[in-house]
């Protein structure tokens, strides 16, 4: 039993590793979250510039940088009265980059449509 018990790795500060990568995980499994941090990726942004980029509406973009504000992926800045988004951290760029060249590589290899 003891052997099950230490299959779960714990991280530092004894959050589960397994829980926390799902969480982010699962966060990013959503197309406009998706294309959010794709974005952030290329460097920081305000709200506008990322409306344009995800292709939503304002207020659905403000509300998913909010949930990814509030999990830690994203901090904010203030320049005047504009809010500028950007990525806490490269490893979540980093992630991202890597689905999407999984993507590219899934779509290449899918038989084309008749």
């Amino acid at each position: 039993m003891a052997d099950a018990h230490h299959s779960h790795q714990q991280a530092p500060g004894g959050a589960d590793r397994l829980e926390v990568a799902a969480g982010m995980l699962a966060l990013l499994a959503d197309r406009t979250r998706l294309a959010l941090v794709e974005r952030l990726g290329q460097g920081e942004a305000d709200v506008a510039t990322l409306t344009e980029a995800a292709g939503a509406a304002r207020p659905s973009v403000s509300q998913h940088l909010a949930k990814l504000r509030l999990a830690g992926l994203v901090s904010t800045r203030k320049e005047g009265r504009r809010v500028v988004y950007a990525l806490r951290h490269g490893h979540l760029r980093r992630l991202v980059d890597e689905v999407l060249n999984a993507a590219d590589h899934q779509i290449g290899s899918l038989p084309p449509h008749d």
